[in-house]
């Protein structure tokens, strides 16, 4: 594989506890189980559509806090409200969390969902990739998203692949994972851009040398370390012995379109001021707050990717909810409102769906240590784009935020709005497991949600 080795963090973890190293991963090239040239194999005889439609997945590991985002609770008692203030927006009617300043100035461009429900109340994304439980899969697996999309679509540039991910992978946990190819095979797993810990114990076949988080953005360095993995190819005879869609994998990494999504020096320095500064420090308890992350999606979707997903920082706050709150929600807000603002300005507002949000949301009641803890009752969600109805709110909890008494929303609605966006018919589209037996996009009598589109 082809790894960014990062720096060493020994702070322990999510409530799970659980401890980890960062790396960056292009492409998960073990050469015992070559993903991407089988995906280019999987892919050669698949003709690109003219419509390039997309889904950026952004994904809040550890379940964020609805009541504190986009749905505040005014009237409950003090050990439910908890400490910010709601703000308007420019939308008459909606209100949502004062540290979200930036979006509250272009609400009429999002949709708060507050009454999503259905999660499992465990740390994981599976839900938010798949739109399913993990429990009593079929033979294969469920597939993910983003490799429903690479099986359906396939590509729209040969050299960016239509599933990529840049999740970073914190420990074994499902909750770190952007989902894989499932039934449909591992050819239509994610294009890895980001690792984690679990990676290590895999040969490293391809080391960037030199290269860490913080010098990603180093454009001379990342070239040049490019540079040599190729040369170190060639010198030693390994490309010669491997097939054509390996070379081609190869030369994705080294001369394509991938490469220059990556590299924000070619992007506009106001635009990239706009999406802030991010904190590339892995943390033991979660993803970095890579703001700049949102700008690269941005950027591999113009390049040719049709699903790209992300995780940002970590959100298992059962204790200091508010100040890490206070830290850690300006930063999204800008990264978010910066995306959705740049999709706008580019004329991809339309084409280009966006969803934000976590695997369950937290207790009304604060805990002894002023933190929230799991609460899969209800969580929340923010969408953009795709050509939605945005400028509403979908949903309601009662007083305490408790539970949904409007409009109760699941996980593979919000999916089916996405299918929908894409131009996926979620009735004509069947595939078998490794049993044959058919399964669509979405379970039977589940339909994209008929507010927005």
């Amino acid at each position: 594989m082809l790894t960014i080795l990062g720096k060493p963090d020994k702070r322990s973890g999510f409530c799970d506890g659980i401890s980890r190293r960062d790396f960056l991963t292009i492409g998960g090239m073990a050469l015992g189980g070559l993903t991407l040239p089988q995906l280019l194999s999987a892919e050669a005889a698949a003709g690109s559509t003219r419509s390039h439609k997309a889904v950026i997945n952004v994904f809040l590991p550890g379940g964020p806090p609805h009541q504190d985002m986009w749905d505040i609770k005014l009237d409950a008692p003090s050990e439910i409200r908890g400490e910010f203030q709601p703000i308007r927006t420019n939308v008459p009617g909606i209100e949502i969390c004062e540290l979200f300043p930036r979006i509250a100035a272009m609400m009429d461009k999002f949709v708060p969902i507050r009454s999503i429900v259905g999660a499992s109340g465990n740390h994981y994304a599976y839900q938010t990739i798949t739109g399913r439980h993990d429990n009593n899969q079929p033979a294969g697996g469920w597939p993910s998203m983003g490799a429903w999309v690479s099986k359906l679509q396939g590509p729209v540039n040969r050299t960016v692949p239509p599933h990529v991910s840049l999740f970073y992978k914190t420990g074994h946990q499902p909750w770190g994972d952007p989902g894989d190819g499932g039934f449909l095979g591992v050819a239509h797993s994610p294009f890895r851009l980001v690792g984690g810990q679990s990676e290590t114990s895999k040969t490293e076949n391809m080391v960037l040398q030199g290269i860490t988080l913080d010098r990603l953005q180093d454009r001379g360095r990342l070239l040049t370390a490019l540079d040599a993995m190729k040369r170190q190819c060639d010198t030693s005879g390994t490309m010669e012995g491997l097939d054509s869609f390996t070379q081609q994998a190869i030369g994705i990494l080294t001369s394509s379109n991938l490469a220059a999504a990556m590299d924000l020096s070619q992007e506009d320095p106001a635009v990239v001021e706009r999406y802030g500064k991010g904190d590339p420090q892995f943390r033991a308890d979660g993803a970095p707050k890579m703001t700049e992350n949102f700008l690269i999606a941005r950027r591999l979707v113009e390049a040719g990717a049709r699903v790209v997903s992300l995780n940002f920082s970590r959100w298992d706050w059962h204790g200091d909810n508010f100040n890490r709150g206070r830290q850690d929600m300006p930063m999204l807000d800008r990264a978010v409102s910066a995306l959705v603002q740049d999709l706008h300005e580019r004329g991809l507002d339309r084409d280009v769906s966006v969803v934000v949000w976590g695997e369950f949301g937290r207790t009304p009641k604060i805990n002894g240590s002023a933190g929230r803890d799991h609460w899969p009752q209800v969580s929340c969600a923010l969408l953009a784009g795709g050509g939605m109805r945005t400028g509403q709110v979908i949903g309601a909890t009662n007083r305490l935020g408790e539970h949904a008494t409007e409009r109760p929303v699941t996980f593979q609605e919000v999916l089916a709005t996405l299918y929908h966006n894409l131009g996926l018919n979620l009735r004509a589209v069947r595939e078998f497991d490794l049993r044959g037996r058919p399964h669509y996009l979405v379970d039977q009598g589940v339909e994209p949600m008929r507010e927005l589109v």
